[in-house]
């Protein structure tokens, strides 16, 4: 059941997932800001929730950035063109 860390984003957003030192979060972050994409960021490093969260959709490893989409549908690390598409549809 999802709580309010895992809880599905609101249409046209997404939750990142990120640690404090991942250089592909930040990316993504900056590049999500440039193209208007709303989203909202937890830290898994200070959230055991989202820990939980993010093992459980990458197979047991703790890997960021993993987005969670409106859909319900998980992807780690993708591009901004995948994040765009996503949310298009």
């Amino acid at each position: 059941m999802p709580n309010s860390v895992t809880k599905v984003p609101a249409p046209g957003s997404v939750t990142m997932f990120t640690t404090s030192w991942c250089g592909y979060c930040n990316r993504l972050k900056a590049q999500m800001g440039r193209e208007g994409i709303g989203f909202t960021e937890v830290n898994i490093e200070e959230e055991p929730d989202a820990v939980a969260f993010v093992m459980d959709v990458n197979g047991g490893n703790q890997t960021v950035p993993t987005l969670l989409f409106p859909d319900g549908s998980a992807a780690t690390n993708p591009s901004i063109n995948e994040v765009k598409k996503r949310l298009a549809s």
